[in-house]
């Protein structure tokens, strides 16, 4: 099937409603006056977005998500670079096997994982803090940063670095002052990707949040269990646009397209 001809902009079209189509439908009843789930036909409304502001539920699990994903995002992007530079640099015994452990979460269903996270923090009393919540979206997030920061990493040309090295420079300067530049586009793509996954994760978290350590995902997910109101399509909507100035944003600064694939500008 031809790509540019009519069946397959017809195949696109359709691709992008079924895609589409639930962001739509989540955005207008978003903007309903009821108190239900309903399109805003009579006019609409900010009535739910006042709502958010005022459920201290939801505010206090949006504040603690912001910092469970900086976290988490941070510790993934500090642990995928060594990685990364060290499986594309060098050839050693289990190289590929080292790389697969690192991807594996991302093959791995999150309930198996949440599961196990669980258990293992149990053995060792550590469950219900903050930090074990931000270790658990670590192990989510790795992969995702890892990729990236591969990608970057991978043909990366050495000569400026053993330049930097023979000029006088140490390790750590020609890394920040070389190698850091050049592969800062896979960097900031794995931390603003890890950053997203993590804030939008609510399988793993389930198993590892306490009612002192509620996610936004978690409270929408509990907000949902007592009620169907549209203060959910609300937060929603709001976490929807976020994503999308977030990402016109990176694409400004560094390019999605260098992202993708990895060059450095």
């Amino acid at each position: 099937m031809n790509r540019n001809g009519p069946l397959g902009l017809v195949y696109n079209a359709f691709f992008l409603t079924f895609i589409l189509a639930p962001l739509v439908v989540v955005m207008l009843v978003a903007f309903t006056d009821k108190g239900f789930i309903s399109m805003p036909f009579d006019g609409a409304s900010l009535r739910w977005f006042r709502a958010i502001i005022e459920n201290g539920d939801i505010v206090s699990a949006f504040w603690l998500s912001i910092r469970l994903a900086f976290a988490a995002a941070t510790i993934g992007v500090l642990l995928a670079v060594p990685a990364a530079l060290a499986i594309a640099r060098y050839r050693f015994p289990g190289r590929a096997a080292l790389t697969s452990f690192f991807l594996s979460p991302m093959m791995i269903p999150a309930v198996v994982l949440g599961i196990a996270f669980l258990r293992f923090l149990s053995l060792l009393h550590l469950s219900g803090s903050f930090w074990s919540l931000v270790a658990a979206h670590v192990i989510i997030v790795l992969p995702y940063a890892l990729r990236l920061a591969l990608s970057s990493a991978v043909g990366l040309d050495r000569d400026a670095e053993r330049a930097a090295l023979s000029c006088g420079a140490s390790r750590f300067t020609a890394f920040r002052r070389v190698v850091l530049p050049m592969i800062r586009t896979g960097v900031a793509g794995g931390w603003v990707l890890s950053f997203i996954q993590s804030f939008d994760e609510l399988t793993m978290t389930i198993f590892v949040a306490t009612p002192g350590t509620t996610t936004l995902p978690v409270a929408m997910y509990n907000q949902i269990a007592q009620t169907i109101d549209p203060l959910v399509a609300s937060v929603s909507a709001v976490l929807i646009v976020g994503t999308v100035l977030l990402m016109i944003l990176l694409d400004r600064m560094v390019g999605l397209d260098r992202i993708l694939i990895g060059e450095a500008r």
